[in-house]
């Protein structure tokens, strides 16, 4: 283990787990742990950056754990942030040597800001929706991973992720942090099966995600009501909600239906009913065993709480480490 490269990614704890969500990302945090030392972080702090009820997040933080683990997260590998506050505090210092431009650049707080004022004229945007990205490097440096599983659109938050690390390393006069590498994944970018313009999202509304660990008689009746012909398509174009099925098929390792329907549509003879039934039938298969695995957790989440904890606190001593010697590089004082 601790020769291979440290990979470190995170999940808020907001939304449902849909199967956007588990193809475009969370199908491959399982993949990654058999070639990576990796360690998965729930990162409560970051959920309150938006308005929050406190009784829901924490439910919802434990919900997101044991979901994580029956999807085929090592539980041993998880940590929730709220319990390791050296991220906090690497945070501040990593405040410290960040930019309020930098800052202010984010997409994530511009869009966020102009959804919540869209919503309410008196809305209130928080300063940690301003600064969270200062401790989402915190929770990247702190473990001085290697590498952070990304997709394109994320690539603006490690680049500033990268830029503290440096002018860090510049303010203390020598390279302390890994700058960590993006590590592309081969991902789906799943549509809304309601909206296929629009990416699949449980803030979106029920109609725009399909859960996870839903009934597969939901999961059927949401996928055969999909929007396939919808809008303008140049000539010879697959419309974007077929597109939308084909691409959940692939995802969902059905090859040979993949194949054979690709081939109809290709002949002009394709029926709709045929591909959404594929694509219902190849859903299901892939989320049967998750059901059955938090049905097992639910049935002992005494115990599984307590082993995430229990990871946390082993967890938690890579972070002590690292805030220990940054607060030595920076002139703060440690406790010994």
């Amino acid at each position: 283990m601790e020769d291979r490269k440290q990979v470190l990614s995170c999940i808020q704890p907001t939304g449902n787990l849909h199967i956007g969500r588990y193809f475009g990302a969370l199908k491959n945090w399982v993949e990654l742990q058999n070639k990576f030392d990796c360690i998965y972080g729930i990162v409560d702090y970051h959920a309150m950056t938006m308005p929050f009820n406190p009784t829901k997040l924490r439910q919802a933080t434990w919900d997101v754990t044991f979901n994580l683990i029956a999807i085929g997260i090592d539980p041993d590998r998880i940590f929730v942030q709220s319990l390791i506050p050296e991220h906090a505090e690497l945070a501040w210092v990593f405040n410290c040597v960040t930019s309020y431009g930098e800052l202010g650049r984010m997409v994530q707080f511009k869009d966020k800001s102009v959804q919540a004022q869209e919503s309410s004229k008196d809305a209130f945007i928080s300063a940690g929706l301003f600064t969270y990205p200062a401790l989402q490097a915190a929770d990247i440096l702190i473990y001085k991973a290697d590498y952070v599983p990304v997709g394109k659109d994320q690539d603006q938050h490690l680049e500033l992720t990268r830029n503290i690390a440096q002018r860090f390393n510049n303010l203390v006069g020598r390279e302390y942090f890994v700058l960590p590498e993006p590590l592309y994944t081969e991902s789906p970018k799943v549509m809304s099966t309601a909206n296929p313009q629009i990416k699949m999202s449980a803030s979106k509304g029920e109609k725009h995600s399909i859960d996870v660990f839903a009934d597969p008689a939901r999961i059927r009746k949401q996928i055969r009501s999909a929007v396939t012909d919808a809008g303008e398509t140049k000539e010879g174009e697959m419309s974007a909600g077929v597109a939308n099925l084909f691409s959940l098929l692939k995802a969902a390792g059905d090859s040979d239906n993949y194949g054979n329907l690709t081939d109809d549509y290709n002949a002009g003879s394709l029926k709709y009913v045929d591909l959404k039934d594929a694509v219902a039938n190849a859903v299901i298969r892939v989320t049967d065993p998750f059901r059955a695995k938090r049905s097992e957790v639910i049935a002992d989440k005494k115990r599984y709480k307590e082993r995430v904890k229990e990871a946390s606190v082993a967890i938690r001593e890579r972070a002590k480490e690292t805030l220990k010697e940054v607060k030595d590089l920076v002139g703060l004082l440690n406790v010994k």
